[in-house]
């Protein structure tokens, strides 16, 4: 069984359609009884860092999360709970991440003031996706794969774990790895075949 953690934060409905959709037993949940017992644990997210934070926090959720991570069990964060899963995040002040795979969430805007580049924030919309390193989620992807994003803070620091990234001015890491933790920035349950590819790959990740 595949958890997909209910916090009050994340596009729930069409994640769950899409797992629905590939045949997945998926059950959408809050309940650390039900996380320990899940194969697997998908952390969803769309909003700001520092919310999402304390919404885990106040159900309990951030040290089970960690150990949870720590014995080996397949997670996978998507945007916002991509985000989640480094060390920090500076999305309005200074927040503390779960530091599941090191590196920090910095501002789109930032740092495109610093390099001179005049594009918009957020990226919304779709976006090529090149791989760069193996790993278990990108096994079935081709070289010309999109996928769709929507945000204004990315991943940086954190070069060892990407495995797939975007050209958006900068190279967006648009999929991470550490060991059985994986994040994707963009949203597979709107990235069409491509993004149906991905979740399906992890829900094959070995346990």
């Amino acid at each position: 069984m595949l958890a997909i953690i209910d916090y009050g934060v994340g596009n729930l409905f069409s994640l769950s359609r899409s797992l629905d959709y590939l045949g997945v037993d998926c059950r959408i949940t809050r309940s650390l009884a039900e996380l320990k017992a899940a194969d697997r644990i998908l952390l969803p997210g769309v909003g700001a860092f520092g919310d999402a934070r304390q919404k885990l926090a106040e159900l309990s959720l951030i040290e089970p999360i960690q150990e949870l991570a720590a014995a080996g069990k397949p997670f996978l964060g998507i945007c916002l709970g991509m985000q989640l899963l480094f060390d920090s995040s500076e999305e309005f002040g200074t927040h503390a991440g779960l530091g599941l795979i090191p590196g920090r969430i910095v501002s789109m805007q930032s740092a495109f003031e610093e390099a001179k580049l005049n594009l918009k924030v957020p990226q919304i919309g779709w976006n090529r996706l090149t791989v760069r390193k193996e790993s278990p989620l990108v096994s079935g992807l081709g070289e010309q794969d999109f996928v769709y994003y929507v945000h204004s803070y990315f991943a940086t620091d954190c070069q060892e774990y990407v495995i797939a990234d975007s050209d958006y001015g900068l190279a967006i890491p648009g999929i991470v790895q550490k060991d059985n933790v994986f994040g994707t920035q963009f949203h597979p349950e709107k990235s069409g075949a491509v993004g149906l590819k991905i979740l399906k790959a992890f829900t094959e990740v070995p346990l």
